[in-house]
């Protein structure tokens, strides 16, 4: 499984076809090797506290992905063959976030389950920001052919890139928090801090801040911020005690991390994108002094006539790139095969039917981790409820411009965090069987 975590962002975010299919087989093959290993398992299973809170956002997850069923059976969908596709990946994902909830349900193996993320992100951002600064634009799979200048990682767009920083990233600061050891802030702890054991992972969270800014992703930017500031703030108030040190752990991150190194890394370059965003053309005094460069708007608005047009039923699961050529006109001069809003996108293709046991999965998801998050007894349990709802929010303010959960790798890994957030108040803290 944590190879897997590693594999699925290498092929271009897995999003090829072979690469779903391999990501399918493997998540398929783990699946049914843990079930033939419980089978063969002589002694009673050991209590998963995580399993029944779980059980119902997986069957809510089934339940989306049962219409999505009934859309490719019924001859609802426009584009059979996407649907069968997101189909299978569905599933992928519901057992993948089964598997998790099975595997790692031990403080031992959560840990470790955080810490291969980490590795995999910062993989990912030191060599985006590798190809960025050396001018030696390949990806693992050809060369690059767009984004040139900006850090992509191994995916071909660099706001994919910045999606999967906002959830390693997320896990990155959890874990952080969570080995917190609950000593007041001095000298020593802050040396401690910065050379001792954890300055490797401090090290890792300053390559993927630095790879973020890199990315130049408005959006991606935007939502980390967004997620560290709103759980961030929780944290602080329900925190009282070692107020002072847990302000400075998350400070050093903004200021040290952001402010200060990324300042040598393109932070102006992505000041000025945001600056010069337009989304309509400047028009004074009768003359257009600066044209609108910006299309995710228009591609927006005239997504709206396909949502009403089957609001509760959806066009099918991935029929977006079928479906959307109707109603663009000329003022687009470019292909779109997704909406760049997955709450639009969603909201498309699957219907209110299929896309509301989503949004109920991903509700839950946040809530228990919020409550863990809320928890004063276990600073383990406060710290990964701190990642996996940073990781929620900035994934989701995200999503409202871009394309993430399209993405397979991007995609799962949300999935992965979801699970997380479930274990974080519902782990068992003896060590895993052998």
């Amino acid at each position: 499984m944590l190879v897997l975590l590693v594999w699925m962002p290498l092929p271009l975010g897995s999003n090829r076809d072979w690469a779903v299919g391999v990501l399918v087989a493997w998540v398929g093959v783990i699946a049914l090797g843990w079930v033939v290993l419980q089978w063969r398992q002589e002694p009673p299973v050991p209590r998963n506290p995580a399993w029944h809170p779980a059980l119902g956002m997986a069957l809510l997850l089934g339940c989306s992905q049962a219409w999505v069923a009934v859309q490719w059976l019924g001859g609802i969908t426009v584009d059979t063959g996407a649907t069968f596709q997101y189909l299978m990946l569905g599933l992928a994902y519901n057992l993948l976030f089964l598997l998790v909830i099975v595997l790692f349900h031990t403080r031992g193996r959560l840990t470790v389950l955080l810490a291969t993320l980490v590795v995999s992100g910062a993989l990912q951002a030191f060599y985006g920001a590798f190809m960025t600064l050396s001018g030696i634009e390949w990806l693992l799979i050809g060369a690059k052919i767009s984004y040139g200048g900006d850090a992509t990682g191994t995916f071909v767009n660099r706001n994919h890139l910045a999606g999967y920083l906002e959830l390693t990233l997320a896990c990155g600061i959890g874990l952080l928090l969570a080995l917190r050891d609950g000593r007041s802030l001095n000298w020593h702890t802050a040396l401690e801090l910065l050379l001792g054991p954890k300055a490797r992972l401090r090290l890792a969270l300053i390559i993927m801040v630095i790879a973020l800014v890199m990315t130049h992703s408005r959006g991606g930017n935007i939502g980390f911020f967004v997620g560290l500031f709103v759980a961030a703030g929780l944290f602080v108030i329900r925190n009282r005690e070692h107020r002072v040190r847990n302000v400075a752990i998350l400070l050093s991150i903004v200021l040290i991390d952001v402010l200060v190194i990324s300042q040598y890394f393109g932070l102006g370059r992505l000041k000025d994108r945001l600056i010069e965003t337009r989304l309509t053309d400047v028009v004074i005094g009768g003359e257009v002094v600066a044209s609108a460069n910006e299309l995710r708007d228009d591609v927006l608005l005239q997504s709206i006539p396909l949502l009403k047009e089957r609001p509760l039923l959806g066009h099918g699961a991935g029929s977006f790139e079928a479906v959307y050529p109707r109603f663009s006109d000329h003022t687009i001069p470019l292909h779109f095969d997704h909406a760049h809003n997955d709450y639009v996108q969603f909201g498309v293709e699957f219907g209110l039917l299929g896309s509301l046991p989503l949004a109920l999965f991903v509700a839950l998801a946040l809530w228990h981790a919020f409550k863990a998050l809320w928890r004063r007894d276990s600073a383990y349990s406060s710290g990964v409820g701190f990642g996996a709802a940073m990781g929620i929010i900035s994934l989701a303010v995200h999503s409202g411009t871009d394309f993430n959960l399209q993405i397979p790798a991007n995609a799962a890994t949300f999935v992965v965090v979801c699970a997380i957030g479930v274990l974080a108040g519902h782990h068992s803290k003896r060590r895993a069987r052998r």
